[in-house]
Formats: structure tokens, sequence, C-alpha cells
């Protein structure tokens, strides 16, 4: 996927190309560019085949659009912001033809710029707490762990990272692909957890591996990505949850947790942050009439019978308790 990327085009592709056209066909959909993007890659890398989108949908509606155009038993999902390596596809594909019941599955997914740790956006494989908190092994909130080979496994999580997965293209369409209101941010572990309450598995193996630069389209400090990872992850609760609690009693702790959230944001002097929280709150509100439709049209598990949710809070564990580690928190 491609948004005025031109400079990860030029950063990214050469070694994408190498590491992957042997395995896969490369398709580059654009999601209505203004910069040269399209020019760039005819004329510099005229076997790659591109999508042309008329504007931008953003990362769920562009996907959606553009992966109907492509005939493929998987989809492998790349952000222009990643850099692959070496053999980096077969590991993924083995995964996905090895188990009738795993639609998706992770790469180890580590910092560009640091290369020797996780990145933010999926490390080892995204997990949900008891709160519907998205965190992942190797990173919770702004914490990075170092790369020990610590979670050098093959193993089931909740979520893939949208930065790069692989996902049975079947299994896509099945479930409606992204969800293309949410635009950006949260679409992927909605996605996956509207699978995995069809009973399907979510995968992760540490025998692929990629490196994110992280924040190429919006940066993680940016008021419209706390608004959209705010509104979203309400919007995926709401669609999705079906616990012990009611829906509307569940929904309101975390309205309640995310203005705390935005109170420490304006103490530390950071407006836009707390308006952007206020902001995702309204939009939630006025759209429960939209999502009580949509919760409608899928089947749902019980939460706490889902695999690879954790029982723990990992906001108590990582703010009052000093737990900064995937293993320290959940003791795996």
């Amino acid at each position: 996927m491609n948004f005025n990327g031109i400079n990860w085009l030029e950063k990214f592709i050469p070694t994408f190309i190498i590491n992957s056209e042997k395995d896969a066909e490369i398709y580059v959909i654009d999601n209505g560019s203004s910069d040269k993007s399209l020019a760039y890659l005819k004329n510099n890398f005229p076997s790659i085949k591109t999508i042309p989108l008329e504007k931008n949908l953003g990362f769920a509606g562009g996907y959606n659009e553009g992966l109907k155009k492509i005939n493929a038993e998987f989809f492998i999902i790349v952000n222009s912001d990643v850099e692959v390596t070496i053999n980096w596809i077969p590991p993924l594909i083995k995964v996905l033809k090895n188990n009738s019941n795993i639609s998706a599955v992770q790469p180890k997914i580590k910092s560009f710029n640091n290369k020797d740790y996780f990145e933010y956006a999926g490390a080892a494989g995204g997990f949900i707490d008891a709160l519907a908190y998205p965190f992942c092994r190797g990173r919770v909130f702004d914490y990075a762990e170092l790369d020990k080979k610590q979670y050098d496994t093959y193993s089931e999580i909740f979520w893939t990272s949208g930065a790069c997965m692989a996902i049975k293209s079947k299994d896509f369409k099945d479930v409606g692909g992204f969800d293309k209101d949410f635009f950006a941010h949260m679409e992927e572990i909605d996605l996956c957890w509207r699978l995995k309450n069809l009973g399907k598995n979510i995968f992760y193996t540490s025998e692929s591996t990629v490196y994110h630069f992280g924040g190429g389209t919006l940066k993680y400090s940016s008021p419209k990505k706390t608004f959209l990872n705010y509104r979203n992850n309400l919007w995926m609760i709401h669609k999705n949850f079906k616990g012990k609690i009611p829906l509307f009693l569940f929904v309101l702790i975390r309205i309640l947790l995310d203005q705390i959230s935005g109170i420490k944001l304006l103490f530390f002097g950071d407006l836009k942050g707390y308006l952007s929280i206020n902001k995702a709150h309204f939009s939630y509100l006025t759209s429960i009439g939209k999502m009580n439709v949509k919760r409608k049209q899928f089947s749902k598990l019980n939460f706490h019978e889902l695999n690879e949710y954790s029982r723990k809070s990992i906001i108590w564990n990582y703010f009052f308790l000093n737990r900064k580690t995937f293993s320290e928190i959940t003791n795996q």
C-alpha cells in the first residue's frame, strides 16, 4: 500500500524486489497519491504491477478495493515503510498451507532504526488484555524489548499487525475484509477478532523477519492517530465483544479509563491529544446505531474463552506494578 510515499518506495522497493519476486507477484496499491509514486514505479520497476485508486481510502478501504483486483490464494500485506529480509515469504505461506484452520500469520517485526529491538506495530504478535487493550509480545505501550530470541516461537496470537501479515484470501473475503469505516488503525485487530469469533486461528512465526520504520504515514504523536486509535478501539469492542458483563458496562469502563488517559495528556501539556480523545468518544457515541447494525452481522464467541486473550490488565501491570515486558505481565 502506498500513499504519497515515493521516499519509502525509493528506500525499500529495491530490497523488496530482490527478496520477494521469486516467491510472489508484487503489487503496489496506490491510494490516490498526488506525488510521483506511480511514475517512479513505471520508470524504474516496470515489472511491478500497480493498482491505482482514485482517492485516499485509508489503509482499510484502500486494501479492500485493491485486493479485489488480485486473484490469489494468499494475500501478503506489507506497509511501504517495511524492509523485508531474505526468505521472508516461504515461512508465512508454510504456516497457512499446513493448517486449514489458520487464517492469518505474522512475522517477527523489528525496528528499522534499532534493529536489535522489536518494533511498535506488531513486534512478536498481538494480544488483547482483560479490557480489550491491544498489546504485543516484545512491546507494551511505549516500551520495546531487546530481541534476545525470547519469542522465537511458532505460536498462536490474537491479532496480526497490518504492517506485515499474510492471510488466506478466502477467509479475508468471507468476513468482509477490513472495516472501511475504520480508515486506519486497529482495522487488522478488528479483522482478526472477527475471524476468531468464527473459530479461526491467528499465528506468529519467528522464522520470518521484517524491519518496520514506523510512523511513516502518521507520526505516533499525531492527534489524528490518537483519535483513530481511541475511536476505532471502541468500535472494535462494540462490534465483537460478548462477555460476562453487558457490553454497555464494558464500554463505559473503557471510556472512563480513556478519560483518565486524556487527563494525563492534559497534565503534560498535550491539549491536542486530550481533545482528540474527547472527539473520539463523541464520534463513537454518535455512531452507536451504526455499530449496532454491524454487531448483528457477525457471530460472537465469549471474549473470555478466546485463545490468546490475557486475563491480566496491562494498565495495572505497566503503570502501577512497573511490569514492562510481556513475560512479566503474563507470566509466559
